[in-house]
């Protein structure tokens, strides 16, 4: 059975560009394009990692982040934001690591794999 890999992202070229190549690679992929639908997402079937990206409408990074603790749920989180400072906001979600955006293919594909 393929690894379960979730991309929270507001950006839709982004979410079919991560679909693909992870799909590519051998990943079972879902997308969603905030916080709340990734939460029902995860509510569905919990993912072996978030790709997350930080700002966005509804429910933030920060915002879903805080669910997933405040509901016990210790899922792997890699943040994906083109902000300055990724390493703080991967810090102040509990993220595992971060992507800079815009990220390199071959990049994200060497984080997803020392994850999963």
């Amino acid at each position: 059975m393929a690894t379960h890999i979730l991309v929270i992202d507001d950006d839709p070229s982004i979410r079919a560009v991560l679909n693909d190549v992870l799909t590519e690679e051998g990943y079972h992929v879902q997308t969603a394009a905030n916080g709340a639908e990734g939460l029902l997402a995860i509510e569905q079937s919990a993912p072996a990692l978030i790709l997350l990206d930080m700002r966005m409408p509804v429910l933030n990074g920060w915002g879903l982040a805080d669910l997933l603790r405040a509901r016990g749920l210790s899922i792997p989180i890699v943040v994906m934001t083109a902000a300055r400072d990724a390493r703080t906001w991967a810090q102040e979600a509990g993220a595992i690591g971060y992507i800079a955006k815009p990220f390199d293919l071959t990049e994200l594909l060497d984080a997803v794999g020392r994850v999963v």
